[in-house]
């Protein structure tokens, strides 16, 4: 098969590598789509490698049929599934443990179905289980508004009851996010969160940011709050009042999905399934699409996502 590998200087080059060989508990799928993630960029900087046992370029997330499926598996040969993967999804071919497998939901297309496993796992993973959920009412922060993970969150906070604060780069994002559910959107160049943060305290705040100013954000979180950092994009650093941690009992919680087991990843794509497919399939929850490439047009598709202009998700077909 082929496969959009880094070669040693980590430039992507379409080249022929083994087929993969099925073990007893995993399912074999041809590759329809596969959807951009932010982590796809760091690995292709060389800075976030595929976990032990996955191919060594990039993909986390796939559409496409079943190829064979252990017999017990709930997809069979010929279904037309989505898939969460550690690495290795920009390729014709992949291998994935079975429980990491999933129908797609009814109605929606393969291209559609690519954008679901890593961003809305993600959403599912940090509101529903590190933060505990939310009650109606409470105000959840979620920086990045227009990405992918951002327009999830939005939709699936607001599922909750959720009052929503955002940050959004442009008048073009923020029209869009609003139409998606948020109920306060901050550009951030031109106006400063932290006064909207000290009017609106958040319960549950989900960072991909960080940054200098994350410290001051932190110090408006309610009693009890919960703020996720998923990443880092503004840099590492930043100065949090210890006291106001243990004084408001707040928590500042750690999250990633890819280092997560696959078991942990298979129940994740189950509670997705049971409780959130349907309302993809009523047109209720939208994975938002950006820009669809051919696999050969990668570095294009990278470059959306590098320069922040995408709104929603960008998937790459095969």
């Amino acid at each position: 098969m082929y496969a959009m590998i880094l070669d040693e200087k980590l430039n992507f080059r379409w080249a022929e590598v083994p087929d993969p060989v099925r073990k007893a508990d995993e399912v074999l799928i041809k590759v329809a789509a596969a959807a951009v993630n932010r982590a796809d960029l760091m690995q292709k900087d060389g800075c976030y490698a595929s976990p032990a046992g996955w191919p060594q370029w990039c993909g986390l997330e796939v559409s496409g049929e079943v190829v064979e499926a252990p017999a017990d598996a709930q997809v069979k040969k010929g279904d037309k599934v989505c898939a969460l993967l550690g690495g290795g999804g920009y390729s014709q071919y992949v291998t994935v443990p079975a429980g990491m497998v999933v129908p797609i939901p009814a109605g929606l297309s393969l291209v559609e179905a690519a954008t679901l496993p890593e961003v809305w796992s993600t959403v599912y993973l940090n509101l529903k289980m590190e933060a505990g959920g939310m009650k109606p009412g409470e105000v959840f922060y979620v920086q990045a508004g227009a990405s992918g993970v951002g327009l999830a969150a939005i939709q699936f906070a607001k599922t909750l009851g959720a009052k929503v604060v955002t940050t959004v780069s442009s008048p073009e994002k923020a029209a869009i996010v609003k139409k998606f559910g948020a109920d306060i959107v901050v550009d951030y160049k031109k106006e400063d969160v932290r006064s909207v943060l000290e009017a609106n305290p958040p319960a549950v705040a989900l960072d991909c940011i960080g940054g200098k100013l994350m410290g001051d954000c932190f110090k408006h979180m309610v009693f009890g709050g919960r703020w996720i950092m998923i990443a880092t994009m503004a840099g590492g650093g930043t100065m949090i009042d210890l006291e106001t941690v243990w004084r408001k009992r707040i928590r500042l919680i750690g999250s990633t999905l890819r280092s997560r087991t696959p078991e942990e990843k298979a129940h994740i794509l189950h509670c997705l399934q049971t409780e959130l497919w349907p309302l993809f399939s009523q047109r209720k929850l939208i994975s938002n699409i950006h820009a669809v490439f051919p696999i050969a047009e990668v570095e294009k598709a990278h470059g959306v996502l590098r320069r922040a202009e995408n709104i929603g998700k960008v998937v790459l077909t095969f």
